[in-house]
């Protein structure tokens, strides 16, 4: 009988120590929750997901159902976050927390013991770039090719490059065009223009800059057209609604021409770049002017001007239709004055 008894007991001492070790493992087994973080908006609706961004007054979400939301913060009432967060404040200081709340308007860093009004914060996980480390690279690229034979032959080649190289103190830009065309046989432009710009920004939103370009174009009669003179920039407005950029300098320049006789003069120059996304759907309205005035003939001025509308396509490719306009006052004899230009282009953006 105490046999059976100590038997028993051992029995159930074995047991109970098995499952109790299944149990440990099991729990081990079992994933932890994934960390979310929640959006309530002004409407009642509740997001979850994570939180990527705030910036220009947007705040970037990704989630499981439906992707990458972007939401206007017009339209959230608070926000509530559970990973750990870098935000750029307007005076530039830089602040980072394990957690981040956003209510009534104001943001709270609750292991920073900070709380200051929505309106200080310019941008939340910012880019290396913002906090000093290093550019940022981005830019376009398209190529048009256009082939016709019947009635009429033709071919047609039109190209576009743009990379820019922007830190938190300077940029690098280069741009370059052309376009290459023939009909029945015979060639009917012909031209290309590159440009290489350099800005230092100063306090916000000034910066100085220099310019310099060089320009060919045969059938206005201007074997190569160099520049180069430093300017004046200032960042007008930088909203996504309506961004607005000036830049106002001097330049010299050398013209040397195919046929008239080549020209040396100092010279004003001017950049004007505007852009709005009003229409929506990730479109793009743009409008460029470059200018130069001959300050030795104040009747000589050149203006370039572009007008265009773009969209995005799918793998990072853009669509734009554009307008341009080419004005020359001191076009040589037997070339007019204005040339416009009418494109359908598809590029890659980066």
């Amino acid at each position: 009988m105490t046999l059976m008894l100590l038997h028993r007991a051992l029995t159930a001492k074995v047991l109970i120590g098995v499952f109790t070790m299944v149990g440990a493992l099991s729990a081990k087994a079992e994933p932890e929750a994934p960390m979310v973080d929640e959006i309530v908006l002004k409407n009642g609706s509740r997001l979850i997901g994570s939180v990527r961004t705030i910036r220009d007054g947007v705040l970037t979400l990704e989630t499981e159902f439906a992707g990458t939301l972007s939401v206007d913060m017009d339209q959230v009432t608070s926000v509530d976050t559970n990973e750990r967060v870098v935000v750029l404040k307007v005076d530039e200081s830089v602040v980072q927390d394990n957690s981040l709340q956003i209510a009534q308007g104001q943001v709270l860093l609750p292991d920073a013991d900070q709380s200051y009004p929505l309106q200080d914060l310019m941008v939340l996980n910012p880019e290396p770039w913002e906090l000093g480390q290093g550019y940022r690279w981005t830019g376009l690229a398209n190529i048009a090719l256009a082939r016709q034979r019947g009635n009429t032959d033709s071919d047609e080649l039109d190209y576009k490059i743009e990379s820019v190289w922007r830190s938190k103190q300077d940029r690098y830009t280069v741009q370059g065009n052309g376009e290459l065309d023939r009909a029945n046989g015979e060639k009917n432009a012909d031209n290309w223009q590159l440009i290489g710009k350099y800005d230092f920004f100063l306090k916000d939103p000034n910066y100085v800059g220099l310019l310099a370009s060089v320009k060919q174009d045969e059938f206005r009669d201007i074997d190569l057209r160099y520049l180069i003179g430093p300017y004046l920039g200032r960042q007008l407005y930088s909203e996504p609604v309506f961004s607005l950029q000036g830049e106002l300098g001097f330049s010299y320049v050398v013209e040397e021409y195919i046929m008239a006789k080549d020209q040396k003069y100092w010279a004003g120059n001017w950049s004007v770049d505007a852009s709005s996304n009003y229409l929506g759907g990730d479109s793009r309205l743009y409008f460029n002017q470059n200018g130069i005035w001959n300050l030795e003939d104040t009747s000589d001025v050149v203006l370039n001007t572009t007008f265009g509308l773009s969209f995005p396509l799918l793998w990072s490719l853009e669509a734009a239709a554009e307008i341009l306009l080419e004005y020359d006052s001191g076009s040589v004899e037997g070339v007019d004055d204005l040339d416009q230009t009418y494109k359908l282009r598809i590029g890659y953006t980066w």
